[in-house]
């Protein structure tokens, strides 16, 4: 018998130990990039340069990871997000300098047209059983459309009447430039909702067993069909602060960053497969994506060379990722 229990016990000590290296992963890995860009470039922990990193992540990858998040824990995947921020980006400027709204009231609409895109995503994934990727990349397409249509394919400027949305974009509070704050905002919400609500136990519980789920009479496609609209609302939200940051409303905002939105998700150690994924490494995986683009920016990468050694890099992280997940010592 104390044969057996040692036995046990040791092979519980290390399924322990696989799962604490699991899970401290992301913040390995951040901190390695940390401390190789301090010794690539002596600006990297440069005031200035800490929060143009902050700024670019909450403006980029960075709020759209948790709606982002949501979708792959269920098994779905969201390629839309980069053309429904530059929906809300244009829609943000046309609403306050051609049609006159209040500020209020346009970012209200910016982000009732971002929930409408995912809400017509959702439907089609959940209800109609099509594929997530074939569904979000028609998505894609339309509202990357009607950016083009509603901008004439021209930066759309803000112009006095979205001053405090501009100022929205450049003032600071605590130190730390107010969009950064609203995508703290957002990740503490996401991280509540997903550890302390029904909802985000479930919408875990879909992705590691979907079918079980539906037998014990929970209602699945209204919890999928939810993940879309929030994807859809965060990624208008990045829209609109793209907008405050610069002045403009752009058509151009977000091209191809739904695959750095995927690559911080599944960085931070969600599995594509469903079931599986944190806020909190969410956060640190579009961290080490904004880290990554300053570090070849500091190096005077190229700006075509950038998206090779990206590529390079990414794989690199999620092979250390995924390495250590299937650690058992």
């Amino acid at each position: 018998m104390t044969t057996v229990s040692q036995t046990q016990g040791r092979e519980t000590r290390k399924v322990d130990f696989a799962s604490v290296i699991q899970h401290f992963a992301t913040l390995a890995i951040f901190l390695v990039l940390v401390v190789a860009a301090s010794f690539w470039s002596d600006a990297f922990l440069s005031r200035i340069n800490i929060l143009n990193v902050l700024r670019q992540v909450a403006a980029g990858a960075g709020i759209m990871a948790v709606g982002m998040l949501f979708v792959i824990l269920t098994r779905g995947i969201d390629l839309s997000v980069g053309s429904i921020a530059a929906l809300g980006s244009v829609l943000t400027a046309h609403f306050i300098h051609f049609m006159g709204l209040s500020q209020a009231s346009s970012i209200a609409l910016v982000i009732l047209a971002g929930m409408g895109c995912g809400l017509v995503t959702g439907v089609f994934v959940a209800y109609l059983r099509l594929p997530s990727f074939v569904m979000s990349l028609a998505m894609l397409a339309i509202a990357r459309g009607l950016s083009l249509i509603i901008s004439d394919g021209r930066p759309i400027p803000l112009g006095a009447e979205g001053a405090a949305i501009s100022n929205f974009g450049s003032g600071f509070a605590f130190g730390l430039p107010l969009p950064v704050w609203l995508m703290f905002a957002v990740f503490l919400i996401g991280g509540l909702v997903l550890n302390f609500t029904r909802f985000g136990r479930i919408v875990k519980a879909i992705g590691s067993n979907e079918e079980a789920v539906r037998l014990s009479g929970i209602a699945v496609p209204r919890y999928i069909l939810t993940v879309y609209v929030v994807s859809g609302a965060l990624a208008a939200v990045a829209g609109i602060i793209s907008t405050a940051r610069t002045g403009v409303g752009s058509a151009q905002v977000g091209v191809g960053v739904e695959l750095n939105v995927i690559a911080a998700v599944v960085i931070g150690g969600a599995s594509l497969m469903g079931g599986r994924g944190g806020v909190i490494n969410t956060l640190l995986g579009a961290l080490i994506m904004g880290i990554i683009a300053n570090i070849m920016n500091l190096g005077g990468v190229p700006g075509y060379h950038q998206q090779v050694y990206m590529g390079v890099i990414i794989v690199i992280a999620m092979l250390l990722q995924y390495g250590t997940g299937r650690l058992k010592v």
